[in-house]
């Protein structure tokens, strides 16, 4: 099983170097880079610079904000850069976001997806030399790359940029069945249960629309985890992830898992309080059953075991985030060998 970590979003951009070096030592086979208050394609490079076996995905870029030339070009500059070990993980966020925050257009997000993906593949075509610029779609035409402006192939030993898909409904997970190199889930859709029946079979219509195997499609489970070295540590991680879990669960776009469980009112009383600015009042709403449910638990030792159990038959990949402190590392070093090599 392959093990990715995460970053801190608020991590400043001088640190990334630092922390990609961290991860990179502890073994991790790669690092997500979440778009949330830095730049992703920037913090990429930050912490591909400062490595060098270490895979760096974005985890996800937001597609609808941006130029598929633009990303072309970016994506392609940071494979150059690492010798192939950067990764394009592209989504579609939720629309008060695209539409409030960066001021686009949410309409059909999983088609203009769709096509934002299929233009991006066909300017690194254009790239290598293989086929004219020459993309018509319903949300995107690009048909016009001159030569002063077409960059130079990459060299025959560099991967070309796998592309990946990060969401959590039917249609998105479907379309990364059909055209995803790889697909990460969400946080608050993470569980088993989740993966068993919705996220695998949606995989599988779509690969099977597409008339290609279910297998081409990795698929990473973005669980949260509270780890810890003693049971304390356990204790005290606890909160964190009961607070983290009462703001993400807010979002309705989020409420899948809830739904399987049978606790479709939890989101509505969350958006409640919000409504109320009761920000302090939200973490009580998740109570011990819906976190212990959730939220896999254990101790650096039990980790393999434990990530297994839950995963193993699922999965190719987990997340399992680095805690900010390091004095434990030696442990979790130990954790993410005995878990690569199941």
């Amino acid at each position: 099983m392959r093990v990715y970590a995460g970053m801190d979003p608020r991590l400043p951009i001088r640190d990334i170097a630092a922390h990609a070096q961290r991860i990179e030592r502890l073994g991790y086979d790669g690092l997500h880079i979440a778009e949330t208050v830095h730049d992703p394609f920037l913090a990429s490079m930050a912490a591909l610079q400062a490595t060098t076996t270490l895979t760096v995905r974005t985890s996800v870029a937001l597609a609808l904000v941006r130029s598929p030339m633009a990303v072309a070009y970016t994506a392609w500059d940071l494979a150059a850069l690492s010798d192939g070990r950067f990764q394009l993980g592209l989504g579609t966020q939720i629309r008060p976001h695209i539409e409030r925050r960066f001021g686009a257009k949410f309409d059909d997000p999983t088609g203009r997806l769709r096509d934002h993906i299929g233009a991006v593949r066909a300017c690194w075509r254009a790239f290598d030399g293989l086929e004219k610029l020459d993309y018509s779609s319903e949300h995107y035409t690009l048909n016009l790359l001159t030569p002063n402006f077409t960059p130079d192939p990459l060299p025959e030993h560099v991967k070309r940029p796998n592309i990946w898909m990060g969401g959590v409904n039917k249609k998105l997970v479907e379309l990364a069945g059909q055209i995803a190199d790889g697909f990460v889930t969400h946080p608050t859709n993470s569980h088993p249960r989740y993966l068993r029946e919705l996220c695998r079979p949606g995989l599988l219509t779509g690969a099977q629309h597409a008339s290609r195997s279910v297998d081409e499609v990795e698929l990473v489970v973005g669980t949260q985890w509270i780890l810890g070295r003693t049971q304390d540590d356990l204790d005290e991680r606890r909160e964190h992830n009961r607070r983290l879990l009462a703001f993400l669960y807010s979002t309705p776009a989020y409420e899948r898992t809830l739904e399987l469980f049978g606790w479709s009112e939890l989101a509505p009383q969350l958006r409640s309080l919000i409504r109320d600015q009761r920000w302090n009042d939200l973490s009580t709403l998740i109570t011990d059953e819906v976190l212990d449910t959730l939220v896999p638990q254990a101790t650096y030792d039990e980790l393999p075991n434990v990530a297994h159990s839950w995963f193993g038959d699922l999965v190719t990949g987990i997340l399992v985030a680095a805690p900010p402190d390091d004095s434990n590392d030696h442990l979790l070093s130990k954790a993410i060998q005995e878990l690569r090599s199941r």
